[in-house]
């Protein structure tokens, strides 16, 4: 949880929002079919509905109040996959800092699976 201190008190931003705010603007990008989630039962990768893809997010909170982002995506088949991961963090970045004003220092795309 971030908090951002002032004259008139204190916010505090929890770490669903950032998931939240980070999954919707990863699947907003083109070629992305969704957020994974790998089983720990099973083993397989599981494509997330819309309810749950803050779980194919991990947000790691760093010193200097900056956050660090790692996504765990699906992608379609035949897609260019490094402009992929670089479109999916620049729109990343660019959301999360609009949105909370919180500085992104990283965003990891682990691509963990392809669809036909």
């Amino acid at each position: 949880m971030i908090q951002f201190k002032s004259d008139q008190g204190e916010i505090s931003v929890s770490s669903a929002v950032f998931s939240n705010i980070t999954g919707i603007a990863a699947t907003n990008c083109f070629g992305v079919k969704g957020m994974a989630y790998r089983s720990m039962t099973d083993g397989l990768v599981h494509l997330l509905r819309r309810e749950a893809m803050s779980k194919g997010v991990n947000i790691t909170y760093n010193d200097d109040n900056s956050i660090s982002i790692e996504l765990h995506i699906i992608v379609e088949n035949g897609v260019n996959l490094p402009a992929v991961c670089r479109s999916i963090m620049s729109e990343v970045r660019y959301v999360v800092t609009k949105n909370t004003g919180v500085e992104v220092r990283s965003v990891d795309v682990c691509v963990d699976s392809m669809t036909l």
